[in-house]
């Protein structure tokens, strides 16, 4: 259903480290240009401390008072946090965004590679989602209650814990098998179950039984080796990609740069009630401050969460605003204006402007 009354849509954003100082603010704008398109449609920031500047402000990375405001929201968007700088203690604990990810159960990772005009790609005509498990699997830091799943107990030996559950597995599938419906309703699942029978058989065994729910939706199995090599040679045989954590992890991050550039990736990380924007690629500490960083990925996950939005509470205005956001970007890149990494001359604030102004516009 449609709404036509006034509507504000209060959303949470957090700059975190790096370029996420410079990207998040040009992502919040381009949002608010692209809601200006639609009647008594209008957002209300809710900026919260998270990152770096946390620890300096709240003496922490992820504050509780951070954590207890993103519950009053439904979405937010994240930037980038360059963990590994941090001070001890924080440096060796669950990073800021791991922390909203398991405190909001964020089991979903929602991960597009698509091509775009005007941009060069190894795989020309790709255009494929990988849906990626979120919450277990095989990265230590994600599957434990307590602690972490990796550990030494010598000098010499360390351990790491892979963690499959029949409900985590099967959520995931249902999840990548309702987004190939509206797609061209294909899914590949993803596994090595001639090395890791049990784990990854699980995962493979779970996807089977959801898959029978989707009769409509055709569906095929790869192991994780060759299905690198598939997604190079013919990235646009694939439609939707349903993987484990860490599987899914490396197939989203090769198929972005196949599809053109890792700072074209967006990501949607998701609940049935919550979604965080959060671009795939990390906070490029290498760049920060220089205005050099592409802009594009958080860009199309905020519209991303836009649709989700729309999704969920059936708002057809954020749809159409998240269409504004996209066709903003290809009618940038198509005419040109590229940063850096595109092979482009184009600045992060005069890319952003480029797109701010076709999104008025459209």
């Amino acid at each position: 259903m449609a709404h036509s009354g006034a509507k504000t849509v209060r959303i949470g954003s957090m700059l975190g480290d790096g370029i996420g100082h410079e990207i998040v603010p040009a992502t919040m704008r381009v949002v608010e240009a692209a809601m200006e398109g639609e009647q008594d449609l209008t957002v209300d920031w809710v900026v919260l401390p998270l990152g770096r500047e946390a620890i300096e402000s709240d003496g922490c990375p992820a504050p509780d008072s951070t954590i207890d405001e993103l519950r009053s929201l439904d979405t937010w968007i994240l930037g980038p946090h360059d963990s590994a700088s941090y001070p001890e203690p924080f440096r060796s604990q669950l990073t800021p965004g791991g922390v909203v990810r398991k405190t909001f159960d964020l089991f979903a990772n929602v991960r597009p590679a698509a091509t775009h005009p005007g941009v060069r790609a190894v795989s020309p005509n790709m255009d494929l989602v990988v849906v990626r498990e979120n919450t277990e699997g095989f990265y230590a830091d994600r599957n434990m209650f307590l602690g972490s799943g990796e550990f030494m107990p010598t000098p010499d030996v360390a351990l790491a814990v892979g963690v499959f559950t029949r409900a985590a597995c099967e959520r995931i599938a249902r999840e990548a098998f309702t987004q190939a419906r509206s797609r061209r309703k294909h899914v590949t699942i993803v596994h090595k179950t001639n090395v890791l029978s049990m784990t990854t058989g699980l995962f493979r065994d779970a996807c089977r039984t959801v898959a029978e729910e989707f009769p409509d939706v055709r569906v095929d199995e790869q192991h994780i080796d060759a299905l690198t090599a598939l997604l190079v040679r013919r990235g646009e045989d694939f439609d939707v990609i349903v993987a484990e954590n860490m599987f899914g992890d490396i197939l989203s991050d090769l198929a972005g740069e196949l599809s053109g550039s890792l700072g074209m990736a967006p990501s949607l990380n998701c609940s049935e009630t919550k979604a965080m924007a959060q671009a795939a690629h990390g906070s490029a500490p290498d760049i920060a401050g220089k205005n050099r960083a592409n802009p594009t990925a958080l860009f199309l996950s905020a519209a991303m969460m836009l649709d989700w939005l729309a999704e969920h509470d059936g708002d057809t205005r954020l749809a159409r605003s998240a269409r504004r956001i996209r066709h903003a970007v290809d009618g940038a890149l198509e005419s040109g204006v590229a940063t850096a990494d595109l092979g482009g001359q184009a600045s992060t604030s005069e890319f952003a402007e480029t797109v701010l102004a076709r999104t008025l516009r459209v």
